[in-house]
Protein backbone atom coordinates (compact mmCIF):
# COMPACT_ATOMS: atom_id res chain seq x y z
CA UNK A 1 0.00 0.00 0.00
CA UNK A 2 1.34 3.71 -0.68
CA UNK A 3 1.73 5.72 2.06
CA UNK A 4 0.68 9.40 1.84
CA UNK A 5 3.11 11.71 0.50
CA UNK A 6 5.39 8.76 -0.92
CA UNK A 7 6.74 9.49 -3.98
CA UNK A 8 7.45 6.39 -6.07
CA UNK A 9 8.17 8.28 -9.40
CA UNK A 10 8.36 12.01 -9.97
CA UNK A 11 6.47 13.49 -13.25
CA UNK A 12 8.05 16.61 -14.24
CA UNK A 13 6.90 17.83 -17.40
CA UNK A 14 9.12 20.90 -17.95
CA UNK A 15 12.74 19.07 -17.88
CA UNK A 16 13.37 16.10 -20.09
CA UNK A 17 13.68 12.78 -18.14
CA UNK A 18 17.09 11.66 -19.02
CA UNK A 19 16.55 7.62 -17.05
CA UNK A 20 15.02 6.25 -14.26
CA UNK A 21 17.38 4.27 -12.06
CA UNK A 22 16.86 2.18 -8.81
CA UNK A 23 15.82 4.84 -6.61
CA UNK A 24 16.81 8.09 -8.25
CA UNK A 25 14.75 10.03 -12.00
CA UNK A 26 17.21 12.34 -14.15
CA UNK A 27 15.77 15.04 -15.48
CA UNK A 28 18.44 17.10 -18.38
CA UNK A 29 18.59 20.59 -17.66
CA UNK A 30 21.70 21.68 -20.38
CA UNK A 31 24.71 20.78 -21.65
CA UNK A 32 26.39 20.95 -18.15
CA UNK A 33 23.74 20.26 -15.73
CA UNK A 34 21.31 17.95 -14.87
CA UNK A 35 18.25 17.31 -11.84
CA UNK A 36 18.60 14.21 -9.98
CA UNK A 37 15.68 13.25 -7.57
CA UNK A 38 15.42 10.77 -5.21
CA UNK A 39 12.20 8.64 -5.26
CA UNK A 40 10.81 6.63 -2.20
CA UNK A 41 11.72 3.54 -4.50
CA UNK A 42 13.31 0.96 -2.50
CA UNK A 43 16.27 -1.79 -4.15
CA UNK A 44 16.68 -4.68 -2.39
CA UNK A 45 18.75 -7.71 -4.04
CA UNK A 46 19.20 -5.28 -6.96
CA UNK A 47 15.02 -5.43 -7.63
CA UNK A 48 12.95 -2.76 -7.36
CA UNK A 49 9.86 -3.35 -4.81
CA UNK A 50 6.72 -2.20 -5.69
CA UNK A 51 6.10 -0.16 -2.48
CA UNK A 52 7.78 2.87 -1.98
CA UNK A 53 8.93 3.71 1.66
CA UNK A 54 8.19 6.96 2.87
CA UNK A 55 9.78 10.29 2.81
CA UNK A 56 12.77 7.85 2.03
CA UNK A 57 13.63 10.35 -0.99
CA UNK A 58 14.15 13.28 1.03
CA UNK A 59 16.49 11.47 3.83
CA UNK A 60 18.85 10.58 1.31
CA UNK A 61 19.25 13.38 -0.37
CA UNK A 62 19.70 15.94 3.01
CA UNK A 63 22.25 12.92 4.14
CA UNK A 64 23.93 12.83 0.90
CA UNK A 65 24.50 17.01 0.56
CA UNK A 66 25.77 16.82 4.17
CA UNK A 67 28.65 14.17 3.00
CA UNK A 68 29.31 16.04 0.02
CA UNK A 69 29.45 19.15 2.14
CA UNK A 70 31.40 17.63 5.25
CA UNK A 71 34.10 15.61 2.70
CA UNK A 72 34.72 18.53 -0.27
CA UNK A 73 38.31 18.61 1.12
CA UNK A 74 38.72 15.26 0.49
CA UNK A 75 37.28 14.61 -2.99
CA UNK A 76 35.15 17.31 -5.27
CA UNK A 77 31.57 16.33 -5.61
CA UNK A 78 28.53 16.78 -8.08
CA UNK A 79 26.65 19.56 -6.59
CA UNK A 80 26.33 22.74 -8.17
CA UNK A 81 25.15 24.93 -5.50
CA UNK A 82 22.41 26.05 -8.09
CA UNK A 83 18.96 26.73 -6.26
CA UNK A 84 15.93 24.38 -7.59
CA UNK A 85 14.15 27.97 -8.16
CA UNK A 86 16.75 28.65 -10.65
CA UNK A 87 16.11 25.25 -12.91
CA UNK A 88 12.24 24.65 -12.37
CA UNK A 89 10.23 27.71 -11.66
CA UNK A 90 6.94 25.92 -12.01
CA UNK A 91 5.78 25.72 -8.15
CA UNK A 92 3.24 22.82 -8.51
CA UNK A 93 6.58 20.99 -9.47
CA UNK A 94 9.16 22.20 -7.23
CA UNK A 95 6.60 20.99 -4.62
CA UNK A 96 6.56 17.63 -5.84
CA UNK A 97 9.91 17.31 -5.58
CA UNK A 98 11.24 19.73 -2.53
CA UNK A 99 13.67 18.91 -0.40
CA UNK A 100 14.37 14.99 -2.73
CA UNK A 101 16.18 16.86 -5.87
CA UNK A 102 19.65 18.88 -6.55
CA UNK A 103 21.70 19.89 -9.59
CA UNK A 104 24.29 18.63 -9.98
CA UNK A 105 27.62 18.11 -12.69
CA UNK A 106 26.89 16.54 -16.01
CA UNK A 107 30.24 14.24 -15.35
CA UNK A 108 31.28 10.78 -17.40
CA UNK A 109 30.43 7.90 -14.48
CA UNK A 110 32.92 5.24 -14.26
CA UNK A 111 31.95 2.02 -14.68
CA UNK A 112 32.57 0.77 -11.17
CA UNK A 113 30.83 0.59 -7.94
CA UNK A 114 33.39 1.16 -5.20
CA UNK A 115 32.88 -1.15 -2.15
CA UNK A 116 34.64 -0.37 0.88
CA UNK A 117 33.99 -2.83 4.11
CA UNK A 118 34.88 -2.35 7.43
CA UNK A 119 32.93 -5.52 9.42
CA UNK A 120 32.44 -9.12 7.90
CA UNK A 121 28.81 -9.12 7.37
CA UNK A 122 26.23 -9.49 4.07
CA UNK A 123 27.77 -10.87 1.56
CA UNK A 124 31.12 -10.89 2.79
CA UNK A 125 30.63 -12.78 5.74
CA UNK A 126 29.09 -15.41 2.90
CA UNK A 127 31.92 -15.29 1.34
CA UNK A 128 34.12 -15.37 4.06
CA UNK A 129 32.73 -18.61 5.12
CA UNK A 130 32.96 -20.73 2.12
CA UNK A 131 37.13 -19.72 1.21
CA UNK A 132 37.98 -17.65 4.18
CA UNK A 133 38.58 -14.62 2.07
CA UNK A 134 36.07 -11.72 0.91
CA UNK A 135 35.65 -10.89 -2.98
CA UNK A 136 39.41 -12.90 -3.34
CA UNK A 137 41.07 -11.14 -0.08
CA UNK A 138 42.24 -13.21 2.43
CA UNK A 139 41.60 -12.68 5.82
CA UNK A 140 42.38 -13.90 8.68
CA UNK A 141 40.93 -17.38 10.17
CA UNK A 142 38.65 -17.67 13.25
CA UNK A 143 36.53 -14.05 12.69
CA UNK A 144 32.91 -14.35 13.45
CA UNK A 145 30.17 -12.91 11.67
CA UNK A 146 29.77 -8.75 12.24
CA UNK A 147 33.62 -8.79 13.40
CA UNK A 148 35.37 -5.59 12.67
CA UNK A 149 38.06 -6.14 10.21
CA UNK A 150 41.99 -5.60 10.90
CA UNK A 151 41.52 -3.16 8.15
CA UNK A 152 38.60 -1.77 5.67
CA UNK A 153 38.90 -3.48 2.17
CA UNK A 154 38.37 -2.47 -0.82
CA UNK A 155 36.22 -4.43 -2.77
CA UNK A 156 34.49 -3.41 -5.91
CA UNK A 157 31.64 -4.49 -8.47
CA UNK A 158 30.82 -4.40 -11.42
CA UNK A 159 27.42 -1.63 -12.01
CA UNK A 160 24.65 -3.41 -12.84
CA UNK A 161 21.39 -2.14 -14.47
CA UNK A 162 17.98 -1.90 -13.10
CA UNK A 163 16.31 -5.62 -11.89
CA UNK A 164 20.18 -6.84 -12.36
CA UNK A 165 22.94 -8.08 -9.86
CA UNK A 166 26.07 -6.36 -9.38
CA UNK A 167 29.38 -8.96 -9.85
CA UNK A 168 32.03 -8.57 -7.81
CA UNK A 169 35.67 -8.04 -9.91
CA UNK A 170 39.10 -7.69 -8.98
CA UNK A 171 41.39 -4.71 -8.09
CA UNK A 172 42.81 -6.11 -11.47
CA UNK A 173 39.83 -5.93 -13.51
CA UNK A 174 39.00 -2.64 -12.88
CA UNK A 175 42.46 -0.98 -13.96
CA UNK A 176 41.54 -2.77 -17.42
CA UNK A 177 38.26 -0.61 -17.41
CA UNK A 178 39.20 2.19 -16.40
CA UNK A 179 43.23 2.30 -16.08
CA UNK A 180 45.77 2.32 -13.55
CA UNK A 181 45.94 5.98 -12.42
CA UNK A 182 42.20 5.87 -12.40
CA UNK A 183 41.98 2.71 -10.69
CA UNK A 184 43.96 3.85 -7.77
CA UNK A 185 42.72 6.94 -7.34
CA UNK A 186 38.86 5.38 -6.63
CA UNK A 187 40.44 3.16 -4.21
CA UNK A 188 42.52 5.60 -2.35
CA UNK A 189 39.81 7.96 -2.38
CA UNK A 190 37.06 5.11 -1.22
CA UNK A 191 39.03 4.05 2.03
CA UNK A 192 39.46 7.69 2.84
CA UNK A 193 36.48 8.59 2.40
CA UNK A 194 34.35 5.43 4.48
CA UNK A 195 37.32 6.04 7.56
CA UNK A 196 36.79 9.28 7.97
CA UNK A 197 32.84 8.81 7.75
CA UNK A 198 33.25 5.69 10.27
CA UNK A 199 34.84 7.68 12.33
CA UNK A 200 32.19 10.71 12.46
CA UNK A 201 29.09 8.38 12.25
CA UNK A 202 30.86 6.07 15.49
CA UNK A 203 31.03 9.55 17.78
CA UNK A 204 26.83 9.78 16.53
CA UNK A 205 25.78 6.01 17.54
CA UNK A 206 26.23 4.33 13.97
CA UNK A 207 28.44 2.26 12.59
CA UNK A 208 29.07 2.14 9.34
CA UNK A 209 29.39 -1.54 8.52
CA UNK A 210 30.22 -0.98 4.60
CA UNK A 211 29.16 1.39 1.61
CA UNK A 212 29.28 1.93 -2.08
CA UNK A 213 30.75 5.19 -3.92
CA UNK A 214 30.21 5.90 -7.09
CA UNK A 215 32.60 8.49 -9.33
CA UNK A 216 32.80 9.82 -12.32
CA UNK A 217 34.94 12.43 -14.21
CA UNK A 218 35.01 15.50 -16.09
CA UNK A 219 36.33 16.45 -19.78
CA UNK A 220 40.06 16.97 -18.21
CA UNK A 221 39.71 13.30 -16.38
CA UNK A 222 39.31 15.15 -12.75
CA UNK A 223 37.93 12.55 -10.19
CA UNK A 224 34.42 13.81 -8.50
CA UNK A 225 32.25 12.10 -6.11
CA UNK A 226 28.70 11.44 -7.65
CA UNK A 227 25.24 9.55 -7.00
CA UNK A 228 24.67 9.70 -3.35
CA UNK A 229 27.18 9.98 -0.44
CA UNK A 230 26.87 7.31 2.79
CA UNK A 231 23.12 6.82 2.46
CA UNK A 232 20.80 4.52 4.56
CA UNK A 233 21.06 3.13 1.17
CA UNK A 234 24.25 2.67 0.14
CA UNK A 235 25.62 1.62 3.51
CA UNK A 236 24.91 -0.50 6.06
CA UNK A 237 24.13 1.54 9.48
CA UNK A 238 24.51 0.10 12.79
CA UNK A 239 23.59 1.25 16.23
CA UNK A 240 26.74 1.31 18.60
CA UNK A 241 24.74 0.60 21.68
CA UNK A 242 23.38 -2.68 19.86
CA UNK A 243 26.15 -3.96 18.53
CA UNK A 244 27.14 -7.49 18.79
CA UNK A 245 30.13 -9.64 17.16
CA UNK A 246 28.14 -13.23 16.08
CA UNK A 247 25.04 -11.70 15.38
CA UNK A 248 23.95 -9.58 12.11
CA UNK A 249 22.85 -6.28 14.05
CA UNK A 250 19.76 -4.64 13.81
CA UNK A 251 20.18 -1.37 11.11
CA UNK A 252 19.20 1.92 9.99
CA UNK A 253 19.33 0.85 6.70
CA UNK A 254 16.94 -1.19 4.39
CA UNK A 255 19.25 -4.62 6.39
CA UNK A 256 15.31 -4.94 7.95
CA UNK A 257 13.55 -4.78 4.26
CA UNK A 258 16.04 -7.27 3.32
CA UNK A 259 15.51 -9.27 6.39
CA UNK A 260 11.96 -9.25 6.05
CA UNK A 261 12.33 -10.06 1.97
CA UNK A 262 14.77 -13.55 3.17
CA UNK A 263 11.73 -15.14 4.98
CA UNK A 264 9.73 -15.09 1.96
CA UNK A 265 9.90 -17.55 -0.91
CA UNK A 266 11.24 -15.47 -3.14
CA UNK A 267 13.69 -15.85 -5.58
CA UNK A 268 15.03 -12.09 -5.65
CA UNK A 269 14.41 -11.59 -9.46
CA UNK A 270 11.79 -9.56 -10.58
CA UNK A 271 8.54 -8.95 -9.77
CA UNK A 272 9.54 -8.41 -5.99
CA UNK A 273 6.72 -9.15 -3.21
CA UNK A 274 4.72 -6.59 -1.63
CA UNK A 275 5.56 -5.03 1.29
CA UNK A 276 3.21 -4.55 4.62
CA UNK A 277 2.72 -1.33 5.41
CA UNK A 278 4.54 -1.67 8.98
CA UNK A 279 7.53 -2.98 7.47
CA UNK A 280 7.34 -0.02 5.20
CA UNK A 281 7.00 2.61 7.97
CA UNK A 282 9.30 1.11 10.25
CA UNK A 283 12.09 0.99 7.28
CA UNK A 284 11.05 4.84 7.06
CA UNK A 285 11.74 5.54 10.80
CA UNK A 286 15.01 3.99 11.14
CA UNK A 287 16.09 6.06 7.96
CA UNK A 288 14.55 9.73 9.95
CA UNK A 289 16.42 8.54 13.07
CA UNK A 290 19.71 7.86 10.70
CA UNK A 291 19.74 11.46 9.56
CA UNK A 292 18.91 13.01 13.04
CA UNK A 293 21.44 11.13 14.18
CA UNK A 294 23.96 12.30 11.83
CA UNK A 295 23.45 15.59 10.50
CA UNK A 296 22.29 16.83 14.06
CA UNK A 297 24.37 15.06 15.96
Amino acid sequence: MTAPHALHQSTLTSLKLLARGKVRDIYDIDDNTMLIVATDRLSAFDVILPDPIPGKGRVLTQVSNFWFNKMRTIIPNHLTGIPLEQVLPDAAEREQIEGRAVVVKKLHPLPVEAIVRGYLIGSGWKDYQKTGAVCGIVLPEGLQQAQQLPEAIYTPSTKAGVDQHDENVSFAATVELIGQDLAGQVRDASLLLYKTAAAYAKERGIIIADTKFEFGVDGQGTLYWIDEALTPDSSRFWPVDQYQVGISPPSFDKQYVRDYLETLAWDKTFPAPALPAEVAEFCAAKYREAETRLTQG
